[in-house]
């Protein structure tokens, strides 16, 4: 039952970017930002219905650090060239929507792999296409943000089911200490 409610919270978030591609364009941009609000609930989601705690932690502190890096290179950057959005306005680069979604899509990536995380890639990867359609940012934007999300991603997530080996020194002994995670 929890497998299914997944896939069908998923499957939802697919099938509202087509619909919204084909609306006005004030609908469009509504459609990206529901998506975006949204993301989050079927990231958490996941690690919820598997019983996943571990995971639950790391999609918190994925998300965490992801916004607060974010944030510091938006401001760092809103002085400059790169910090005016095709609209005029400030506080572009990096785009946010599209690191917060794609956040969500590393997470669903690093820790169950790519079953959920190619879907959420796609719905990334729609709503940063709608950030650009609608001239609120620069393809360099979204890919900066997507990209540092999926670097905060791969240096805070474990995969599920990792497998360690790391070596062990004792003062009269060495060995290799043997760690898989379940």
């Amino acid at each position: 039952m929890k497998k299914l409610s997944v896939r069908i919270l998923l499957g939802g978030l697919l099938l509202a970017l087509p619909i919204g591609a084909l609306a006005a364009d004030s609908t469009t941009l509504r459609v990206g930002d529901i998506v975006t609000g949204l993301s989050p609930f079927a990231s958490f989601g996941v690690a919820y219905f598997k019983d996943d705690t571990e995971g639950e932690k790391e999609w918190a502190r994925t998300v965490g650090f992801n916004e607060i890096v974010n944030t510091a290179v938006r401001v760092a950057f809103n002085s400059t060239s790169w910090g005016r959005r095709p609209d005029g306005s400030q506080y572009g680069f990096p785009s946010g929507h599209a690191g917060f979604v794609f956040a969500q899509a590393a997470f669903l990536q690093e820790r169950y792999g790519w079953k959920y995380g190619v879907p959420a890639f796609l719905v990334a990867s729609g709503v940063s296409y709608i950030r650009v359609r609608e001239d609120k940012h620069h393809w360099r934007d979204v890919v900066a943000g997507g990209g540092l999300a999926y670097g905060v991603s791969f240096l805070t997530v474990t995969p599920l089911g990792a497998l360690h080996l790391a070596p062990v020194v004792g003062p009269d002994w060495m060995g290799i200490r043997f760690q898989r995670s379940f």
